[in-house]
Formats: structure tokens, C-alpha cells, sequence
């Protein structure tokens, strides 16, 4: 049995002309809803210049693939048709004035989090994969949490931020970190552990419900699943599908270790803080923190590091062969921030780099 995966991107809409970031979700979304008669997988976002979708479970990369490059290309007709354009990005590369939605929801959070909610218009990518129990999923937390700082440095896609380099290759994790419940977090033991800090954390009136609580990786309260939430969305649409078979090949291989008795990696949620500010910082370029031996590494060595740790169970899914060249494929041509930056440096405008981003989304 090869276990279900699934994403939600969250895409930014921008202008065709300037590539400024546009607050016209509204808008997308009922031309979206028309389109797929009440079925659509699009929702709104905290922000107005955002739209979301999500895909269908699927234990087949290829269809999720298919999946992602569908659901891209018709947000891109739906933005075109408000006269907009999407783009994968995490963070805006040009300056924008967020614009909170509508919905109760929002308000409560802008009332509540001030500058912190205001300023979060950020784009990130959640992977969702099917476990049997909550048991299972909180175990595989436990023991694929050392190993998500590596995933940030491989979907890094937000070096700018408000028209200026950030010197960060995920600035948004920067500023995702800001929310008080958002980061990594230390080994639960067991469900009723985990479920009873959630709890807790929503019982001290800081957070409106469990759907804010915003740990890198957590059990969804809406589907039978873990949910790896510390990517960005990642530019290129290939880079997603990788991102969703090397979280799948997490949570099967901690599954096994789970199962084999095996117990998690003792690193505690400092060291994982300090390891995923690097990744953010770093992306793919420089040092890495190597989750074995908590040792700066060579990026490059880092990943090849995680494919081994998922290799056993790549090749169960069949998805090792092309998991390899995806990978290779990234190290060579570099994550998001990477093309950002030089086309940044090709071209010498944001606007232009927002334009090259806008055709790479679609695949």
C-alpha cells in the first residue's frame, strides 16, 4: 500500500503590467467558482492579493503532478479573466500595502496579531500524507522533524522583500516565525501528548482555534494526514511535486522506524530553530545544517543525505529514479530565490524578474 499525498500552494495575484501584487481574490475566486460549478478548489487566503488551492490525495506522483500543473494553469486563466496574472512566489519582490480579506475570521486575526497579521502576505506550500492513526502521524512527527529545515532550503523562493534583497533565501520563514505558535516543537511521545499541548495552547486564549496552531509540521484537524507546513511555495511546479515525494518518503520511512521500535532523533527545538534560520538564510547555496551530525555541510551533501534516508522508501513508491533526477535537476539550476535573484542580476528590474516568475509558474 503506497500512502496518499496531496498539497496546497498558495499563489500570489499580481498586475500583468507592473507585477505589483493585486488585491483581487474576490474576484478570481467567483470567476473560479462560475467555472467549476460549485466544485472549485480555490479558496481565499489571508490576504486579498492571495488564492489557494488544494489537490486531491493521490498515491501516484504523476498524477499529482498533473494535478498541480492543472489547477496552476487554470488560476491562471481565472486571474487573466480579472485582469491579473499568478505567480509562485513566496513573498512580493516588489512593494505592496497588504490588504486583509474579508471574512471574520481575517478581521479577528488583524484585530488580534496588529502588524504581525498585517504584514503576512506570505506563500507557502503545505504537503498533506495519509497515516492510519493519529498514533502513526504524531510518531512520524517526532521523527521527520530534525529533517524539514533541509525541505525550507529546498523550496527557499522569497529573497525580497518589500523591493529590497532580504539577504535571506526564505525571508518568509522569517517572517512566518513571527506568529506565536509557528516554528518547530519538541517530541510528543504519543497522541494524547500531542493532543493535549494543542489543547493547552489553545486554551491560553492566544490563539482563536487548532487551526492556528502553526507548528512546521503538525496532524491537519481536517483530514487523516500529516501536514508539513515550513516550505515556500516553490517557483517552478516541478519543485513542488519533489517537495510532496520526499515528504511522502518521510513520513513512510519514520513510519518503519516507528514500527521497527526505533526511537526519534533527541535534537531539541533549539537546535531545529537555529538549523531552519540557516536554511532560510542559506537556501541552497553555502552550508546546511546536517541533521546526523548538527555540523555545517555543503547544501548539496545535505540533500543527498536525505535522499539516502528516503531512498528505501522511494524505491517501495517507485518515485526513486525520478526523485534522483529532480534533485539533480534542482542542484544544478538552483530553487526559487536562486532564479529570482539572477534574474534580478540579467535583467536589472524586480518588475522583469516578477515577469520571468509569472511564465515559470505555469510549467
Amino acid at each position: 500500500m503506497v500512502r496518499t499525498v496531496g498539497v496546497e500552494e498558495e499563489l500570489l495575484l499580481v498586475d500583468e503590467d507592473s507585477g505589483e501584487a493585486r488585491a483581487l481574490s474576490s474576484a478570481v475566486l467567483a470567476i473560479a467558482e462560475k467555472d467549476t460549478a460549485g466544485e472549485s478548489p480555490f479558496e481565499e487566503e489571508l490576504h486579498r492579493q492571495q488564492l489557494e488551492f488544494s489537490t486531491q490525495p493521490c498515491a501516484d506522483i504523476e498524477e499529482l503532478a498533473d494535478a498541480v500543473r492543472r489547477w496552476r494553469a487554470r488560476a491562471v486563466r481565472h486571474a487573466a479573466d480579472a485582469g491579473a496574472s499568478v505567480v509562485a512566489l513566496a513573498t512580493s519582490p516588489l512593494p505592496v500595502s497588504p490588504k486583509i480579506g474579508t471574512g471574520e475570521r481575517y478581521r479577528w486575526m488583524a484585530e488580534r496579531f496588529g502588524l504581525t497579521a498585517q504584514e503576512q502576505l506570505t506563500c507557502g506550500c503545505h504537503v498533506h500524507v495519509s497515516v492510519d492513526s493519529d498514533e502513526e502521524g504524531v510518531a512520524v512527527l517526532d521523527r521527520i522533524r530534525c529533517w524539514l529545515p533541509v525541505l525550507l532550503a529546498l523550496s527557499a523562493n522569497s529573497p525580497f522583500w518589500q523591493g529590497q534583497d532580504s539577504r535571506y533565501s526564505s525571508y518568509r520563514s522569517q517572517v512566518w516565525g513571527r506568529w506565536p505558535s509557528a516554528g518547530p516543537v519538541d517530541v510528543h511521545g504519543s497522541a494524547e501528548a500531542y493532543h493535549a499541548g494543542v489543547r493547552s495552547l489553545v486554551d491560553t486564549g492566544v490563539l482563536r482555534d487548532e487551526g492556528m496552531v502553526y507548528f512546521d509540521a503538525r496532524l491537519s484537524h481536517r483530514y487523516p494526514t500529516v501536514e508539513v507546513r515550513i516550505a515556500d511555495v516553490c517557483l517552478d511546479p516541478a519543485d513542488t511535486v519533489l517537495l510532496a515525494t520526499l515528504v511522502r518518503g518521510l513520513v513512510e520511512t519514520a513510519a518503519r522506524q516507528w514500527r521497527a521500535g526505533e526511537a526519534p532523533p533527541g535534537a531539541g527545538t533549539s537546535l531545529l530553530r537555529a538549523a531552519s534560520w540557516q536554511a532560510g538564510r542559506s537556501g541552497l547555496e553555502g552550508r546546511l545544517v546536517h541533521p546526523l551530525t548538527w555540523r555545517p555541510e555543503p547544501a548539496p551533501e545535505v540533500l543527498r543525505a536525505l535522499l539516502d534516508h528516503v531512498r528505501d522508501a522511494l524505491e517501495h513508491s517507485g518515485d526513486l529514479e525520478a526523485a534522483e533526477e529532480a534533485l539533480s535537476t534542482v542542484v544544478r539550476r538552483g530553487n526559487g530565490a536562486q532564479v529570482q535573484r539572477e534574474t534580478l542580476a540579467r535583467t536589472g528590474s524586480l518588475r522583469d524578474t516578477v515577469a520571468a516568475c509569472v511564465r515559470i509558474t505555469a510549467g
